[in-house]
C-alpha cells in the first residue's frame, strides 16, 4: 500500500517558511546575552501582573479594611512596608505592575499603529500628499511628547483610555520618520516596479510587498516604544493626570509624594515603585536592541 505525497499547498509553504524564520530568528536571538536577561526579566514580570489576582487579591487596594498602620517601615508581616493608608505595598506593586504594562504596551501599539500607517502612506504616494504628511510629523518632532501629552491628559477625562490616548498620539512621529525611510528604500527595487507593471493598485503594493518589507523594523520599534511609554505613563500618574480609581506604580509614586515621604523620610514608600518602572524600561529597551540586532546585523548591537 502506498501513500501519496503530502501536496505543498501555498499556504502550507508560506506557514513553513514562517516557521524556519521564527526558529533562525530564535537562534540568533540567543547569542545576545542581554537580550536573553531582559526577555528573562519581562517575562518574570508578565507572570507577576497575569498572577496578580491571585497572589495578593483584587482587595489589596481597599483603604477601608488595611491591615496595618499607616507608614510602617519594612518587617517581616509587610517585607515593602505600608502607605500612608495602611496598605501593603509589596501588594500595591505587584498590583500596579497590572496597569503600568497594560498602559505601556497598548500605548506603545498605537504610537507605531499610527507611525506605520503615515510612514507608508508618506512614502508610496510622495507629492503633496506626502509633504503635508512629514510638515505635520516634523511639527509634532519640534512639539515636547511629554508636554503634549500632559495637555491632552489634563483637557480629557482622567481615565486609562485618556492616558494610553495621549501617549500614543504624541510619540508616533520617530516611528513613521523610519517607516517612511524604509519604504522609500523598499520601493526603490525592480520588483515593485514589476508589481504595477504587473497591475498591482496601492493596496496591494503597500499591503503586499512593502509592509512585509518594513515589518522587521516596526517590531523592533514596538519593543523600544513599550519603554518610553511606561515611563510616560508613570509620568502622568505622578503628575496627577492619570485615572485616580486604579493602581499603577506612577500612581504610587503620587501617593507617596502627596504624603511627604521624600521630606519624612519614608524612603520604602517610594523606592519599591521607583525601581521597578526602572527595571521594566530596562528590561524592554534591552529585549529592543536585541531584536534590533538580530533584524539588522549591520547596527552591530554589543551583545
Amino acid at each position: 500500500m502506498t501513500t501519496e505525497p503530502v501536496q505543498e499547498t501555498p499556504r502550507r509553504l508560506a506557514w513553513q517558511r514562517r516557521r524556519r524564520s521564527a526558529v533562525r530568528f530564535w537562534q540568533q536571538y540567543r547569542t545576545h546575552r542581554a537580550g536573553l536577561v531582559g526577555l528573562a526579566a519581562l517575562t518574570l514580570f508578565a507572570l507577576v501582573a497575569l498572577t496578580a489576582p491571585l497572589t495578593v487579591g483584587s482587595d489589596v487596594a481597599g483603604v477601608t479594611d488595611a491591615p496595618g498602620s499607616p507608614l510602617q517601615p519594612p518587617s517581616g508581616e509587610f517585607p515593602l512596608g505600608t502607605d500612608r493608608f495602611g496598605r501593603d505595598l509589596l501588594g500595591l506593586v505587584v498590583w500596579g505592575s497590572r496597569v503600568s504594562l497594560l498602559v505601556g504596551l497598548l500605548a506603545a501599539v498605537l504610537s507605531v499603529v499610527i507611525g506605520t500607517v503615515v510612514g507608508i502612506t508618506a512614502g508610496h504616494f510622495r507629492g503633496p500628499y506626502a509633504t503635508v504628511l512629514m510638515r505635520v510629523t516634523d511639527w509634532f518632532l519640534v512639539m515636547p511628547a511629554l508636554v503634549l501629552a500632559i495637555a491632552l491628559a489634563t483637557v480629557m477625562s482622567r481615565s486609562l483610555g485618556t492616558v494610553i490616548l495621549a501617549i500614543g498620539v504624541t510619540s508616533w512621529p520617530t516611528t513613521a520618520r523610519l517607516v517612511r525611510a524604509q519604504t522609500l528604500a523598499v520601493e526603490s527595487r525592480p520588483y515593485i516596479e514589476r508589481a504595477k507593471a504587473l497591475g498591482g493598485g496601492h493596496w496591494h503594493v503597500m499591503t503586499r510587498h512593502v509592509l512585509p518589507n518594513v515589518m522587521p523594523l516596526v517590531l523592533a520599534q514596538t519593543t523600544l516604544m513599550i519603554s518610553s511609554s511606561v515611563l510616560a505613563e508613570a509620568t502622568l500618574a505622578f503628575l496627577g493626570l492619570g485615572d485616580p480609581t486604579v493602581i499603577s506604580w506612577g500612581g504610587l509614586l503620587q501617593d507617596a509624594r502627596e504624603a511627604g515621604a521624600v521630606s519624612s523620610g519614608d524612603w520604602w514608600y517610594l523606592v519599591p515603585p521607583g525601581i521597578a518602572i526602572a527595571v521594566v524600561a530596562l528590561t524592554f529597551t534591552l529585549c529592543g536592541r536585541a531584536v534590533e540586532s538580530v533584524l539588522n546585523p549591520r547596527l552591530g548591537v554589543a551583545r
